[in-house]
Parts: structure tokens; sequence; C-alpha cells
């Protein structure tokens, strides 16, 4: 079980809807204590709702993918596409070496449900720290979510309530020019987020969400 198991299911629920994630629903609900769960009850009764799988996947894309103010990759909401995004990531990358955990992913290092997975493997002094500097950005991605009556603005509700930490408004990102304020994830880094593999013996393995369908290869043409 992992040290903070809320994080865990937080990230689990901003995955892709997938067959394996619906049968895990009941799994998740008992990881959590009853609080949270009645938090978190509007993502779960739409993830339980016992509607077309299909439907489910498109209303995550339409949700996450197609609106850059909801999109789950974080410093699109502080960098945008600028040179500073790549190197806040290799930054990031960094902090998850120091705590003895790699990439073992396709994924970029800035999506949120990987961080969340990394917060539930280090200590939770560790976690909390790194949530705080962090939470200016969820915040604003659980406001946009809000503002949107998206069920998943529950999950970002929850991660506010763990922190003490105030979140600061951001300025939204100019188009044609490039926000270029640089937000830090623990000490010394410039990042966020990433799917692990241990870079010692001790560290525990994540393989997380590589076989989403969206990022999968296409699939070579019939001759």
């Amino acid at each position: 079980m992992p040290a903070t198991p809320v994080y865990a299911v937080l990230s689990a629920l901003l995955a892709y809807p997938d067959a394996e994630l619906l049968a895990a629903l009941p799994e998740l609900r008992a990881a959590l204590e009853p609080a949270r769960r009645a938090e978190l009850e509007p993502v779960f009764a739409l993830l339980e709702s016992g509607g077309d799988l299909i439907e489910l996947q498109e209303q995550y894309v339409a949700t996450f993918d197609r609106r850059p103010a909801h999109s789950l990759y974080l410093f699109e909401h502080i960098h945008g596409e600028s040179r500073d995004r790549g190197q806040a990531m290799v930054e990031l990358r960094e902090e998850y070496l120091r705590h003895g955990l790699v990439l073992d992913t396709t994924e970029l290092p800035d999506y949120v449900p990987l961080f969340l997975e990394f917060l539930a493997q280090i200590p939770p002094p560790a976690a909390a720290a790194l949530l705080g500097d962090a939470i200016h950005v969820l915040a604003r991605i659980g406001g946009k979510l809000a503002e949107a009556g998206s069920p998943y603005a529950a999950v970002f509700a929850v991660l506010r309530g763990l922190t003490d930490t105030v979140p600061q408004p951001l300025p939204e990102p100019p188009e044609g020019e490039l926000e270029e304020t640089m937000v830090t994830f623990g000490p010394g880094a410039g990042g966020t987020e990433p799917a692990l593999r241990p870079a010692a013996p001790a560290a525990q393995p994540v393989h997380f969400y590589d076989t989403d369908p969206r990022r999968a290869p296409a699939a070579p043409a019939q001759r």
C-alpha cells in the first residue's frame, strides 16, 4: 500500500477510463476514508454510471484533451509550449531521481496522474511539500473544471484540502507570447510529475498507464 493511498486513488480516477479502471473502482473506494469517498462521489458516480465505456472515453477526451484550460499537463498552464517547459521537466525528472525513481513511460513528466502516483510513493512530508508547490496550478485546473460543471473537479477539490498552502491566482497564458514564469517543485527543481521505475534496488517500479490507447502507436496498414 502506498505511503499516502489517497494520492494513488486520485491518480487512478484521473486516468483515461478503460475496463480495468472500472473494475478497480470498488478497490479504490475501499482505500479511502468515508469523508474522502463522499467528496469524490461525483467522479465515482460518473464512472459507475453503467453507461457505455466509449461514451465515458469520449467525455474524458472532450474534457481534458480538447480544452486547454483543463489540460492535465501542469506546465502547459505556466509555460505553454515554450523552451522553459522542457527545462522544468528536466528538473522534475531530477526530483524523482532524488527519491530513487526514474521515468518508465512514454508519458511526459508533467502529467498530473503521474505526479500524484509519485506523491503516493514517497514519504508523506515530502509529498506534502511538493503538493504545496504544485497546488497553484492544480487549483487553477480544478477551478476551470468546476466552472464547466465537470465531476472531475472533485479530484482537485480533494487535492486542495490536502495542503495548507493557499493557491495563488495564475495569469492566463498570453496568446503568441508564452508565459515565462518558472514554477519550482522541490529544492532546486523546476518541474512536476513522472511515470517511474526504480533507480535503486529499494525503490518500487511504477508502470503507469503506458497502454493508454490515445498514445499507442498506430497499427501498420494492411497491404
